[in-house]
């Protein structure tokens, strides 16, 4: 399920450039030739939020199998990101969207004005820049991972 102004597949990915836990910016442009699978999720140290990071954590093999670089996106500020990473070691890049505030998840049709966070918005990026698979969950309901791996084995 795409949430309204979401990217739908076959339309081309919004380019973003955020930072990393180090304040290092990564682009989506600059991955053209990786499909990436990007990530939105409201709050880091959320207990929903870290369950299903700590998922995507121990499922990164899946990921790196089907080359695709993990990316998960939140409006947390780039400390908070750092802090949770360390503490997790999630082992993918962790990017915030703090400011502008949710530049990213609107651009993705994933940002709760109301609330002033992303919702859970998962997008799969073929090397191309061309979504091939999407969906966004409502409120307190965590993503599968078996969505995630089909998506990854119908992209090769």
């Amino acid at each position: 399920m795409a949430a309204a102004g979401a990217p739908r597949p076959g339309d081309v990915a919004p380019d973003l450039t955020l930072p990393d836990v180090h304040g290092t910016p990564v682009s989506l442009a600059d991955l053209r030739g990786t499909p990436v699978t990007l990530v939105f999720y409201p709050f880091a140290f959320s207990g929903i939020c870290t369950g299903e990071l700590c998922e995507l954590r121990d499922s990164l093999e899946d990921f790196e199998a089907a080359g695709a670089r993990l990316l998960a996106v939140s409006c947390d500020p780039v400390p908070a990101l750092r802090a949770w990473s360390e503490q997790q070691g999630f082992g993918f890049d962790l990017l915030s969207d703090f400011w502008p505030h949710g530049q990213a998840a609107r651009a993705y049709g994933v940002f709760d004005e109301q609330k002033g966070l992303a919702v859970r918005g998962s997008f799969l990026i073929d090397a191309d820049g061309i979504v091939r698979w999407s969906v966004v969950n409502p409120p307190g309901q965590a993503r599968a991972l078996g969505d995630y791996r089909a998506a990854l084995a119908a992209l090769s």
